[in-house]
């Protein structure tokens, strides 16, 4: 499993609320505190792809378990068949770290790296949080597409995008399911409704929904070089 190597990541306290939500998360169906990661989780993928896809913030029992973005939680589970199917993913199946997955021209990461309480982080956990995700968007030197996966990572991609001087207005860029933005002439950012399991079950993501972001996702690319 590739990873951007980011100094200092893994033992980041920049954050009391998460940190103390990390030591006082209670673990799922008969697991020990010994079989989670309760750390921040660093994305993972392809260093040479085109396409990074941006989430907001492990699963409690997903990514902040299982130490790997949407990995052993609903969102993954919709997800991963998905782009397995798209080619983007070795497998269908992301149950854990070590499972023999592999991504191909995408890479995952997201906008917070430790799990929030109510999967709801503050304001200043997405800015301390942002440094990290730049760079790791900065060491994807193919990088032509990101994909931001609910309104919080688009947000969080934009001040990103406004911190480095890269755009203005934050309104110029409104958000909506498959909107796509020229952020630089060799960089866009396209929006997605997340793949959450409350999106799923309601219907507001559904299977061919995101099938079909993943292809128009993929013709961008190809347009791109």
């Amino acid at each position: 499993m590739a990873v951007v190597e980011i100094d200092g990541l893994t033992a980041c306290t920049k954050c009391p609320r998460l940190v103390d939500y990390l030591q006082n998360i209670k673990p799922a169906k008969g697991r020990t505190c010994d079989e989670y990661w309760n750390r921040p989780v660093s994305g993972f993928g392809d260093l040479n792809a085109r396409i990074c896809l941006v989430g907001l913030a492990p699963g409690a029992h997903g990514a902040n378990r299982t130490g790997r973005p949407f990995t052993g939680d609903g969102a993954g589970d919709f997800m991963y068949p998905l782009l397995h199917e798209a080619g983007f993913a070795s497998q269908a199946e992301a149950e854990r770290i070590d499972d023999g997955l592999e991504l191909n021209d995408l890479y995952i990461a997201n906008a917070v790296k430790c799990v929030p309480p109510e999967n709801k982080p503050r304001g200043d956990e997405f800015n301390n949080c942002r440094p990290y995700l730049a760079e790791e968007l900065a060491a994807l030197n193919k990088l032509k597409v990101i994909i931001a996966l609910g309104r919080g990572s688009f947000d969080s991609c934009l001040k990103h995008f406004r911190s480095a001087g890269i755009i203005n207005r934050l309104a110029d860029y409104p958000f909506s399911h498959g909107a796509r933005f020229e952020i630089s002439p060799d960089l866009w950012l396209v929006a997605c409704y997340h793949t959450s399991r409350y999106n799923v079950q309601t219907g507001r993501m559904t299977a061919p929904m995101f099938r079909q972001f993943l292809n128009e996702v993929k013709g961008l690319v190809a347009e791109n070089g």
